[in-house]
């Protein structure tokens, strides 16, 4: 299976040095508008390099793919390798390499990534390339393709992974305390009601739970909440997150947090979706990744439904990650390593890679094929994620800085939920840290 969040969703932790590094290699790089395939010969001989990123068991999964293309193209041979000791350490591992000049064809990178790497000039443009109609761009989530793309409109990759935010909830806790189920038509109150009900001091049960690390996990849980509320989180590359909609988001997590107390605090990433499975939360917003680990090995009996909504909008946030591309000035390189990520995100290559491996497919077309009869039947709750990818309807900007805004708003999120700061000010101050790493 591919990495859970506490690997590959402990997205964005990069540190800052590395954001720098990866500035610093794209000085005096520019895009000059030439097509990096142009004159690509489809029957030379050429190595590509293709870091999967990927744990020991997908690995395999991904060596096996390599193979079955090199089968039908011959003249293509495919050097795999995970790439890094862990998904976290690729965007270390990728600036260094722009630094020596030994970084891969294609890489896995994390979505929130796809500003830093796209400002690198190492990547390629393949705009035209999934515009074309053999392609079916469209088939793919606009989230992710959202995310794929600069704030220019260059793609500088094609979407690996897809995923979004709902309600998992523990059926016999709820049942215990005589609560019905969340359902499609649920608000941010019933949540909060639900929360309370099911938070029990005597037990140490909370209702429900959320990330304070300051991590992505912390500030990618805001953004939906923002979006419902007609917020966004830049205006151009200005910070606009602490507006009245964001203020008002927050203030929604910090009543269930601070006035409540029925929010458990993790202060790792890691201990909520354990507590869980273990019985001790009532309800957790996560995403798909977690049907794979900890619930498929636990005992809990649990659901899953869309995120509660605001006016009736239950907007939910997709955390894609990216296959990116990278330009060798070698055409037949690019050629190859375009040619090899279309086969592998085409619908009957994606049943035997993400279904295989517990993930959702790309693609809407593989909703009726059996690999995903086969996946919605292993993972309960499977379904209810595919159909949540039609709330995912905005993404998050593609551009260099998101890693340091990301940090100062999960910061200022972990302050408010601890009861240090109000919205607001908290809000402000993530903002102002944040207007250098944008503007540059």
């Amino acid at each position: 299976m591919m990495t859970t969040w506490t690997g590959r969703r402990a997205r964005l932790m990069a540190v800052a040095s590395t954001a720098l590094l990866l500035a610093a290699c794209s000085g005096g790089t520019t895009d000059d508008g030439k097509d990096a395939a142009a004159g690509y010969d489809p029957s030379a001989a050429v190595t590509i390099t293709w870091w999967t990123g990927q744990t020991m068991e997908a690995e395999k999964v991904a060596e096996s793919l390599a193979a079955e293309y090199h089968t039908a193209h011959p003249n293509v041979t495919i050097k795999t390798s995970a790439g890094a000791p862990t998904t976290d350490d690729l965007l270390t591992k990728l600036s260094a390499g722009f630094a020596g000049d030994s970084y891969p064809d294609i890489s896995y990178a994390f979505g929130s990534w796809a500003g830093e790497l796209g400002a690198s000039g190492r990547t390629q443009d393949i705009t035209s390339f999934v515009n074309d109609p053999s392609f079916a761009w469209n088939e793919i989530p606009e989230a992710a393709r959202l995310t794929a793309t600069s704030a220019e409109g260059k793609v500088i990759g094609v979407p690996a992974l897809v995923d979004n935010l709902a309600i998992i909830y523990n059926k016999k806790l709820f049942d215990a305390k005589g609560i019905a189920y969340p359902t499609k038509d649920w608000t941010w109150q019933d949540f909060r009601d639900a929360a309370k009900k099911l938070t029990d001091p005597g037990t140490n049960t909370y209702g429900t739970a959320y990330s304070v690390s300051g991590s992505e996990d912390t500030t990618w849980h805001l953004w939906p909440l923002l979006w419902q509320n007609g917020g966004k989180i830049l205006d151009g590359k200005k910070p606009a997150f602490n507006s009245a909609a964001g203020v008002t988001a927050l203030e929604t997590l910090r009543a269930m947090a601070v006035d409540d107390k029925s929010m458990y605090l993790d202060q790792t990433d890691e201990k909520y979706m354990p507590l869980f499975a273990s019985g001790r939360v009532g309800m957790v917003i996560n995403g798909p990744w977690s049907l794979l680990d900890p619930l498929k090995t636990s005992k809990v009996s649990y659901g899953v439904s869309v995120l509660p909504g605001t006016n009736g909008d239950h907007q939910t946030i997709s955390g894609p990650d990216l296959w990116v591309l990278f330009d060798h000035d070698n055409a037949n390189q690019a050629g190859a390593s375009r040619d090899f990520v279309k086969w592998l995100t085409s619908s009957g290559t994606d049943a035997k890679w993400n279904l295989a491996v517990g993930n959702l497919p790309l693609r809407t077309s593989e909703k009726s094929s059996p690999e995903f009869a086969a996946y919605v039947k292993e993972y309960p709750g499977g379904q209810e994620f595919f159909d949540n990818l039609a709330n995912a309807k905005q993404a998050r900007p593609t551009v260099a800085g998101y890693e340091a805004m990301s940090r100062n708003v999960g910061d200022a999120i972990a302050e408010v939920l601890q009861g240090a700061k109000q919205p607001q000010q908290a809000l402000d101050d993530a903002a102002k840290k944040s207007e250098g790493a944008l503007e540059d």
